[in-house]
């Protein structure tokens, strides 16, 4: 990004404001007026202004573009050319890496808009232009990159010029594209795209569907998101299929909804159940889904497994769960269940300390439960195949108590390792931060551990845990508890 046209997007966000303050200001002065119809008056005031902050938006958009597309080019310059393919990967990584830290957002999202910005700032003009000028959002602005993707620049400036340019020999009729919502926008940018693909959609089916693959994402209360990007026809014949099994279980002693059957078939045969209609999908509840009989890590607390409270327990690779769930992982015997033994003062687990150099499967279970996720900023990698790294090398003199021990993802390993990113120290509760290549620092996110809720019918002992006793043995945080794990019964039974 030069300085002029740094000025011109500065000068252009001014005038934004500017009006925005005279909107703003104008209602004010006539609150206190006697209007004929000041509540007609404030909704006007009230349109205006959000019609100048979405153009504010709009151009402080462009000059984020802008911005980050010129870190990208002098971050580059900066680390001079790449000797190998791996250096290469390791820069590109670093500069990610940095713009995330700095826009607190995912590696994902800083990667998305790094790559949206080259395209904008490189193949795209005319939608850059737009969207300085405020004409179009950044919601627009990325469907244009979405839809230009994999054109050659003929292609996607074809596209541009149709929904952007009016002089265009065939320009798009109707409302201009920022008048548009985006979704709407898309639909007609992907119809026209199509339509005018100088590669066949035979072609471009096949490359694609090299990309199909399952997405996980948790959510709230328990629950989570299971999405598959699939061939169109297999989509489309995953959802008749699940409807029809739905609408056939339909009648007047179902109270669930369909999406709710729905979600329960498709649970049930992914899980290895039969789907059959007069079997376990005639329960009126999810309670016949079976349960996962795959590797899981549920930290408990013990008087929420003996049903005594309900304080949540805590699923590896998701969060809180209820209760309830951790019980039934257990008693439909869930592979491989940890009992995580934690200090019942603050909630955190105990450290369990070493001497040599290998890693015990206790040390690594714990780090997964003090780190919670890979301790890079922003990371979400909460998989098992994450990497106990000392943070001071053991060949340049560190050791390996939990304290001096991070657990990235492989990403970030190959991050700390190829670029100049370094983790600082860590203690025994708190994963390290990280510092970046130009210097800044960045915190990891830390557990928040919380004391376990405590049956006020039973008296807690002053005497704690005795860590030492604790750390002698050869504990594994796999403790063999004798506990009844009949659910059905209620706690004064057990």
């Amino acid at each position: 990004m030069d300085r002029r046209a740094a000025v011109e997007a500065l000068e252009a966000i001014e005038a934004s404001v500017a009006r925005l303050a005279v909107v703003i200001r104008e209602a004010a002065e006539s609150s206190g007026s006697r209007d004929s119809d000041p509540l007609r008056r404030r909704a006007n005031n009230a349109l205006m202004t959000l019609a100048e902050v979405a153009c504010a938006e709009a151009k402080m958009a462009g000059l984020k573009v802008q911005a980050v597309d010129d870190y990208d080019d002098a971050a580059q310059a900066l680390a001079g050319p790449a000797t190998s393919p791996e250096d290469n990967t390791g820069q590109e990584m670093a500069v990610v890496a940095e713009v995330a830290c700095v826009l607190t957002v995912s590696e994902r999202s800083a990667g998305a808009l790094l790559a949206e910005a080259h395209q904008l700032t490189t193949r795209l003009p005319l939608t850059l232009s737009a969207l300085q000028a405020g004409q179009i959002s950044w919601q627009h602005a990325r469907v244009m990159v979405d839809e230009t993707t994999n054109l050659d620049r003929l292609a996607a400036a074809a596209l541009e010029a149709h929904f952007l340019d009016p002089d265009a020999v065939n320009p798009a009729r109707g409302c201009p594209a920022g008048g548009l919502v985006p979704g709407r926008f898309r639909h007609k940018a992907r119809t026209w795209r199509e339509r005018h693909h100088p590669v066949s959609i035979e072609k471009r089916h096949i490359r694609s569907a090299a990309d199909r693959r399952v997405e996980y994402a948790p959510d709230r209360d328990g629950m989570a998101w299971l999405s598959a990007y699939l061939p169109a026809d297999q989509a489309a014949g995953i959802w008749d299929r699940t409807t029809a099994a739905g609408r056939a279980l339909q009648g007047p002693h179902e109270d669930r909804t369909i999406g709710q059957i729905r979600a329960d078939i498709a649970a049930t045969w992914l899980l290895g159940g039969t789907g059959d209609e007069g079997g376990e999908m005639s329960s009126r509840r999810a309670d016949g889904v079976p349960s996962p009989q795959a590797q899981v890590l549920v930290t408990v607390p013990v008087m929420s497994l003996l049903g005594f409270t309900q304080a949540p327990a805590m699923l590896d690779g998701y969060g809180p769960i209820p209760p309830s769930m951790a019980r039934k992982l257990i008693a439909d015997g869930a592979e491989s269940f940890h009992r995580v033994l934690t200090d019942p003062r603050d909630g955190a687990p105990l450290e369990i300390g070493r001497t040599s150099y290998r890693l015990t499967k206790a040390q690594r279970q714990w780090l997964r439960l003090r780190d919670g996720k890979c301790p890079f900023p922003g990371c979400s990698n909460q998989s098992l195949d994450n990497e106990a790294d000392d943070i001071l090398a053991w060949a340049h003199g560190g050791s390996t108590g939990i304290s001096i021990l991070g657990q990235p993802c492989p990403k970030h390993h190959r991050l700390r390792h190829t670029t100049a990113w370094t983790p600082t120290t860590a203690t025994k509760n708190e994963p390290p931060g990280w510092i970046s290549p130009t210097g800044r620092h960045y915190a990891s996110e830390h557990p928040d551990w919380e004391p376990p809720d405590w049956p006020s019918n039973i008296p807690m002992t002053n005497t704690g845990i005795d860590t030492g006793a604790v750390l002698d043995a050869d504990l594994e945080l796999d403790l063999d508890l004798d506990l009844d794990l009949d659910t059905s019964l209620p706690p004064a039974q057990r």
